[in-house]
């Protein structure tokens, strides 16, 4: 199968190509570099070392499996270069990682509020329009966030909700309750792709993804230049990220407010193996479909009990500290959220209990020492000054 690979730079866009290129599929990436650009101006840089870009990414793929990655380096959001890709490419499936993916740094201020939505919004909408002229038959596999919910007081469906209203019942997208300016973005995105699918035939399926923990795949550990990225900074850096970072260097575990901020998690490797599932089961032509695409819930105060105690169990001293909350959320509430479609597809998930020592501590110990501590605490707060 021919598939395209929409931000193909990225900690799951890279993991994701060297799949299905393993898995012996014509794989074609596209990035422009955003998340290094965004790091590079914030002085913040991954933690796992990965090389300069996809040509040589690529060219080291090539040299330990013997196969191909396409590449091209450019932006969605300029229409003739995506025009290009879908000309010449051709792709049977489409999966599309390439958005500015960071609620923090949609909240930082004006500029990179409008940046976040302009880009997210348009280059989506590029690609609703090269599937429908270069590619009708494609499937759009597209990385949505489970933060599109927010956290309403009732049991999360997976993307659609049947009402029944002064004596009517339809069934209509689960309403959205988003927490940040790139949480809308996504929103927009759902919306957009709902809409091409229903009027102009696109076939697409939205993943709802919760937060993806872990480093290494089956294809990652062949040899260290083909490392997937790893953000523990106050931007990109996810609390588990952070929590399992700091574990490692000896920090205190950092816990926004309360602790009772509930989401759903699952492992890198998991996320691979429902984009797979997504791809090889795709959607008729004119539906969207919406998987909840996560395995666990935890709240962070859970979060931090729980790499606490692994800690302790390879001999590391954890404490947990409790810090102000620069993010505007509700820090305890109901969470309750479906994720069956994924696993009646076939999905065999690996726990986080089960997998934390192995899949993070290992990592983040051999490369601790390029730790950039002074971007580990949070910077920005989401409501502004008085």
């Amino acid at each position: 199968m021919r598939i395209i690979i929409l931000g193909g730079d990225g900690y799951l866009g890279w993991a994701t190509a060297m799949r299905f290129s393993n898995k012996g599929h014509e794989v074609h990436v596209v990035d422009n570099y955003l998340r290094r650009t965004a790091h590079q101006e914030a002085g913040t840089d991954s933690l796992t070392p990965i090389l300069a870009n996809l040509p040589e990414r690529t060219r080291a793929w090539k040299d330990v499996t013997g196969k191909e990655i396409g590449v091209t380096e450019g932006d969605l959001c300029d229409w003739t270069v995506t025009e290009q890709v879908f000309r010449d490419f051709q792709p049977e499936a489409v999966v599309h990682y390439g958005e500015m993916p960071s609620a923090p740094y949609s909240m930082k201020d004006r500029e990179h509020a409008v940046f976040t939505q302009t880009n997210n919004v348009v280059n989506t909408l590029n690609v609703i329009f090269a599937i429908e002229q270069f590619a009708p038959d494609a499937h759009l596999v597209k990385l949505g966030t489970m933060g599109e919910y927010g956290t309403p007081n009732i049991d999360i469906e997976e993307g659609y909700i049947t009402i029944e209203h002064k004596g009517r019942t339809d069934t209509l997208p689960f309403p959205k309750l988003p927490g940040s300016f790139y949480h809308l973005s996504k929103v927009h995105d759902s919306h957009n792709i709902h809409f091409a699918c229903r009027v102009r035939g696109l076939r697409a399926t939205d993943l709802n993804q919760g937060v993806v923990y872990g480093i290494e795949t089956e294809e990652t550990v062949l040899d260290e230049r083909l490392l997937t990225r790893f953000d523990y900074d106050d931007v990109f850096g996810t609390a588990l990220n952070r929590f399992c970072l700091q574990a490692v260097i000896g920090h205190p575990l950092t816990v926004y407010g309360k602790g009772g901020q509930t989401r759903g998690y699952l492992n890198i490797v998991d996320t691979l193996e429902c984009v797979e599932l997504a791809v090889a089961n795709p959607a008729d032509r004119g539906e969207m479909r919406v998987y909840n695409q996560f395995t666990e819930q935890f709240s962070v105060r859970q979060l931090a009990e729980i790499v606490q105690k692994a800690g302790a169990e390879v001999g590391l001293s954890v404490t947990v500290d409790s810090i102000e909350n620069p993010r505007v959320e509700l820090e305890e509430h109901y969470f309750n959220a479906q994720h069956t479609k994924l696993l009646d597809l076939g999905l065999q998930p690996d726990l986080l209990s089960e997998t934390l020592v192995e899949s993070m501590f290992a990592v983040i110990e051999r490369y601790k020492d390029r730790t950039i501590v002074d971007h580990i605490l949070p910077r920005d707060r989401w409501r502004p000054s008085a």
